[in-house]
């Protein structure tokens, strides 16, 4: 008699993703005492008051139901306003912008709406763990491209343009970048989008961390100019620069027949992002500026604590200018990143993440998260420090 709950019967795209590199330590450090995580990229501050009462707000009004597809008008309006207030880059709330369930849902729709089976997406790496697996789930074939320590993490195009062939339907760029915090120069990004250009390619920018810059100005991909526009999805979110993880809301902002068909998938999917975390992202977009400069200020605090002391202890740490994490090289310790993040957990207490789980390009470093307070930190330093001793 065959067993219920047996393997065979799932997809053979979902039984060949490997499990998250990131969750695996998540769920050891779970389970032990005392453990300072530098492992969660999320936000340790608390969505600012008044999103948050403005989230109360839209309950205690009763808006408890679904809202258009793509969202409210209002909060589309007011992501619009915010690009163009940032960047000066247009685009229409109406046709042009979709609200989802975080980034996540966001680069969901975007690889299922945009790919047929066998389509090939470039991918620079290290990278989120999420690009390869929604390409493979949408049926399509991640092509990934190292990126190296030695050009700042950012991907060198010559390379990409190597990777295309006549599979290629989108190139996928991230910056600032998890798990490097690179950043990526007009320069590197226009050679990018001309490539996108000359062979027809769509190309997608996830900027989830854009407002979490030190030292640089973001470049916003669709700004690059309007030919490069037109073949862009934009992906981004509150998650990270307003610090709202839980309330899951992101967006896509691209030209109006490519949205359309996010919009297509989205209606049967999930039907419309939560209504109370809307309207507190109408308050966030509109209101929240002040918040997210004073994180802003306390990460680059924390970012130069953490950095200065990694590389202290010897992991030679190439200095993030975006998002909230650094990558130490760890081959001092005469260990690979996995048994380097396994032992430092065990014995010091300090959760990081093998950069292995990020893809090709990331062996041999730990991705550590500076958001995280600033005591914690000096305390992990502390840990690291006993821990280099015996094994540096």
């Amino acid at each position: 008699m065959a067993e219920i709950g047996n393997t065979k019967y799932l997809s053979h795209r979902v039984a060949g993703l490997k499990p998250s590199g990131i969750r695996k330590f998540f769920d050891i450090a779970a389970t032990m005492k005392d453990v300072i995580s530098l492992g969660i990229g999320e936000p340790d501050f608390t969505t600012p008051k008044p999103v948050l009462e403005a989230g109360i707000r839209s309950l205690q009004r009763g808006e408890t139901h679904y809202t258009s597809n793509s969202g409210k008008l209002e909060l589309r309006q007011a992501i619009a306003d915010n690009l163009f207030r940032l960047y000066g880059v247009k685009y229409d709330p109406v046709t042009e912008i979709i609200a989802t369930v975080g980034v996540s849902e966001a680069l969901y729709l975007t690889m299922t709406a945009i790919l047929d089976p066998g389509d090939e997406v470039i991918i620079p790496t290290p990278c989120f763990v999420s690009y390869q697996a929604e390409v493979l789930l949408a049926g399509g074939v991640p092509v990934e491209i190292p990126a190296r320590m030695e050009d700042d993490f950012q991907v060198d195009p010559a390379r990409i343009a190597a990777a295309i062939t006549p599979r290629t339907k989108a190139i996928f760029v991230g910056y600032p970048s998890n798990p490097t915090g690179a950043v990526a120069t007009r320069e590197t990004l226009l050679e990018i989008a001309k490539l996108a250009e000359q062979n027809d390619l769509v190309l997608i920018s996830d900027e989830i961390y854009d407002r979490l810059v030190y030292d640089f100005q973001h470049v916003c991909v669709p700004t690059l100019s309007e030919s490069i526009k037109r073949r862009t999805i934009l992906l981004g979110g509150l998650s990270k620069d307003y610090a709202m993880t839980g309330w899951r809301i992101g967006y896509a902002a691209g030209p109006a027949d490519l949205i359309k068909g996010l919009v297509r998938i989205h209606q049967y999917t999930i039907m419309s992002a939560p209504t109370t975390a809307q309207d507190a992202a109408i308050e966030a977009l509109t209101n929240g500026e002040p918040f997210v400069q004073e994180m802003v200020t306390e990460y680059d605090r924390r970012r130069r604590l953490l950095v200065d002391g990694l590389n202290r202890l010897g992991l030679k740490t190439f200095q993030p200018r975006g998002a909230f994490y650094a990558f130490p090289n760890i081959r001092a310790s005469g260990m690979d990143d996995e048994t380097f993040a396994e032992k430092l957990l065990k014995e010091e207490h300090v959760a990081v993440v093998p950069g292995n789980a990020f893809g090709p390009g990331g062996e041999g470093f730990v991705r550590a998260c500076y958001a995280t307070e600033y005591s914690k930190i000096e305390e992990a330093l502390h840990r690291m420090e006993k821990f280099m001793q015996r094994y540096g």
